[in-house]
């Protein structure tokens, strides 16, 4: 009977046991040790590419690419480092990294800069390798099967004198017939006095050695991103404001500023272990995305209507002279502008995480008073949600601001979708814009709200 009496209890309890909501995620037991380092791909119109370092994955935690182990160059920005340019989850080509450059100005919201080599995808490799021969050297290359047969310079030497032997400045030359004979090479001795840093230059062309980036670790302990051969070094002066470490700015490259046109972003990963990328894209049905858009609109309306609401109750204005109070100024709607709309399959399951982007003014009401209202006053909209099992939009984050309200609320600007940790699941990479400046920031989106990974401008 004892049994019998908790058997509604342990059936609350199992109906009390929360869903795996979308988004959620998952605990893993493997443990990756390799570092993963995100990017962000710049190329210009003419096929000039460089790399701004965001954030960099250690023991599962992001730390500013842009200063970890950075000695004087970044461990992001190592000569040989390979990045993989992703555009919502597809691969665009591989950079690899053949040296770093810093800015010329002190207070630069990218302090660090990387250049190297860009290989878009499917482009052919250039061919350094050598081709086959016809037959190789020593097979009889005759009708019937194949015979080994004796080098021919072997059956018939040519003459002792057609080439002279190479002689060493203390070697003697001898006129006899005696054969010549293998000397080991003698250990080359150190210079007495030649500097140290011009020893350092003999072997390399100059400016062509970077300082080393150790950062107190031996090169077996060091975190090693994903690598490959060492890429032809870019010139400095490509990169308006920016030089190497140690070497003086040139002063004729703020006149190529003009020249370099449009710029294209991709964010890029550099994993030596890390999973294959996968899209995010998002695949609509036939009408389906007009019927959100015209979703994410009212819905963007809604709070944008709110938001000069509790603005106008936080204006202070002079009290009227007269005692009869002014007629309250019609409510006017608001006209939202450039509306940018995109969706994402970040979480693998066909749930779409809309993002809808767009600007926005207030025009002047009829009747308000003079200067209750400023029609040119521009506000930025950022509004993030996703269809919940009802088919009704869960808002995930709202970011309504403008030019004086910067320090409570950042402008967000999206950059794209891509799997920051690894874990096949997409975060969000956005430039984020406050009163502080200009940074980077990275947000997890799950069932309630998009959480906080990274952020450049206030690191955790």
């Amino acid at each position: 009977m004892a049994s019998v009496a908790f058997l509604p209890i342990l059936a609350a309890a199992q109906e009390e046991r929360p869903q795996i909501m979308p988004g959620e995620r998952k605990p893993t037991s493997k443990k990756d040790p390799s570092p993963r380092a995100i990017a962000l791909l710049q190329l210009t119109a003419n096929g000039k590419a460089s790399l701004v370092p965001i954030a960099i994955l250690i023991d599962g935690k992001f730390w500013d690419a842009g200063a970890y182990r950075a000695d004087p160059v970044p461990m992001a920005l190592d000569s040989g480092v390979v990045y993989e340019a992703e555009r919502t989850g597809t691969s665009k080509g591989l950079f690899t990294v053949s040296s770093a450059l810093h800015s010329n100005s002190p207070n630069a919201p990218t302090p660090w800069l990387g250049t190297g080599k860009w290989a878009p995808a499917g482009a052919a490799e250039p061919e350094t390798s050598k081709k086959a021969e016809p037959a190789p050297v020593g097979i009889d290359n005759s009708d019937g099967p194949p015979r080994l047969t004796k080098n021919p310079q072997a059956v018939n030497p040519p003459p002792a004198k057609t080439a002279p032997a190479p002689t060493t400045p203390d070697s003697k030359s001898d006129s006899g017939d005696e054969p010549p004979r293998l000397k080991k090479p003698e250990a080359p001795s150190k210079p007495e006095s030649k500097p140290p840093d011009t020893a350092a230059n003999d072997s390399k062309p100059e400016g062509a050695k970077l300082p080393e980036s150790d950062s107190g670790a031996s090169q077996a302990s060091r975190p090693r991103l994903r690598r490959g051969p060492a890429a032809e070094y870019v010139p400095e002066d490509d990169i308006p404001g920016y030089s190497r470490p140690g070497v003086k700015p040139s002063t004729t490259t703020t006149t190529q500023a003009a020249t370099i046109g449009p710029i294209q972003y991709f964010p890029a990963i550099s994993d030596a272990g890390g999973p294959t990328p996968r899209p995010y894209t998002f695949e609509w049905l036939t009408g389906e995305e007009d019927q959100r858009r015209q979703q994410m609109l009212a819905l963007a309306k809604e709070r944008l209507h709110a938001y000069l609401v509790a603005q106008a109750k936080a204006r202070i204005t002079p009290k009227p002279a007269t005692a009869k109070p002014p007629r309250a100024a019609k409510a006017v709607e608001p006209v939202i502008e450039n509306p940018q709309m995109i969706a994402y399959d970040l979480w693998g399951n066909n749930v779409p995480v809309i993002l809808l982007a767009a600007d926005a003014h207030q025009p002047p009401a009829s009747g308000a008073a003079s200067g209750s209202v400023d029609p040119t006053l521009q506000y930025s909209i950022l509004l993030i949600a996703y269809p919940d099992l009802y088919n009704n939009l869960h808002t995930l984050y709202v970011g309504i601001t403008d030019k004086y309200h910067l320090d409570i609320t950042p402008r967000l600007e999206l950059i794209d979708a891509v799997d920051a940790d690894g874990d096949g699941r997409g975060e969000l990479l956005f430039r984020k814009i406050s009163d502080a400046g200009a940074g980077w920031i990275l947000y997890r989106a799950t069932a309630d709200k998009l959480w906080k990974v990274y952020d450049s401008l206030n690191p955790e």
